[in-house]
């Protein structure tokens, strides 16, 4: 079973993890201890489907253990910093050697957590790292004027309040999380979906439109042929 994938939500947001991992046993473990959490995990037993998962989808970070039966998570990790593949990674592994740390860091690793450890300093980290990652104050994001408090589920623009459903608010937020950067209509239309539903392409120009009528249609750029880029 190369691939699984499951999706949660906590109060209408979703954070996307990549799980790495070839212990099922443990796999299974962390992904039930990460969704009780708020997170939705996919989670990968070998490096290449990690690699084509990564290409495919949007995460906010990836767990990556080193011992991969198809190949080194070092080396998988290499290449994607190589690549220029800009997201937070914190490597599990059973080796807790100083030397392996720092080899695990040259090579990219943002944090790095060596077997067997606690699940809530596992969490504790990821959360550590997803904010250093996007620079966020606790609990909100802002761009500009606009500011999204995730944990009272409010917008407000230039100190006015911007009244969004659930489904415009996690779409605003995704937005938000990477400014200036061209997201397509897949990557968006998987934070408004189930993972086993198929993207309406027509369903999410839809709430692309409502969010300029509410927010300024300046601030959500279309790039034809590629999706649409939040300025």
């Amino acid at each position: 079973m190369p691939v699984q994938a499951a999706r949660f939500h906590v109060n209408g947001i979703e954070m996307r993890l990549l799980l790495v991992e070839d212990d099922a046993a443990l796999a299974e473990a962390l992904r039930s201890g990460l969704e009780q959490a708020g997170y939705a995990v996919d989670w990968s037993e070998q490096a290449q489907d990690a690699d084509w998962l990564v290409r495919q989808n949007l995460y906010e970070a990836v767990i990556l253990d080193l011992g991969l039966p198809d190949r080194p998570g070092l080396e998988l990790l290499k290449d994607w910093r190589q690549r220029k593949l800009d997201l937070p990674v914190l490597i599990l592994t059973a080796r807790g050697a100083w030397f392996e740390k720092v080899e695990g860091f040259k090579a990219g690793a943002d944090d790095y957590l060596a077997k067997p450890f606690h699940s809530e300093e596992l969490l504790v980290r990821l959360q550590a790292l997803i904010r250093r990652h996007h620079r966020l104050p606790q609990g909100q994001l802002q761009v500009g004027d606009l500011v999204l408090d995730e944990n009272r589920q409010e917008v407000w623009q230039a100190g006015s309040p911007v009244v969004l459903t659930g489904q415009e608010f996690r779409l605003l937020r995704v937005l938000m999380l990477h400014p200036g950067q061209v997201l397509s209509k897949q990557q968006l239309g998987e934070q408004l979906y189930d993972f086993d539903q198929e993207v309406d392409s027509n369903t999410l120009e839809v709430f692309i439109a409502r969010l300029r009528q509410k927010i300024g249609r300046e601030r959500i750029q279309t790039r034809r042929g590629q999706g649409y880029r939040f300025d």
